[in-house]
């Protein structure tokens, strides 16, 4: 699956005027999630070193990830690196 605005990130915090914290829930395997690309939707919404707590898994059996941001600008696509 692809991700979608259909069901964004959702910002839960903001850390300062650069950082924010974001949520996201999904059906996709953590590989597919941290794929580099997987948010270029959004990433008018998300800055080098922001963090997204994911609750991410396939078929029902969903796990908590920790991922940042290391890239999200316009000419490049969105990449992420996995915390935990």
């Amino acid at each position: 699956m692809a991700y979608a605005l259909a069901n964004p990130i959702k910002k839960i915090s903001q850390a300062g005027s650069e950082n924010s914290l974001f949520f996201y829930t999904d059906g996709d395997a953590k590989s597919t999630v941290v794929a580099s690309g997987y948010f270029n939707l959004s990433f008018q919404e998300l800055a080098i070193g922001d963090v997204i707590l994911c609750s991410i898994g396939v078929g029902g059996t969903h796990e908590m990830d920790v991922i940042t941001v290391t890239s999200a600008t316009a000419a490049t696509t969105v990449t992420t690196v996995a915390l935990a």
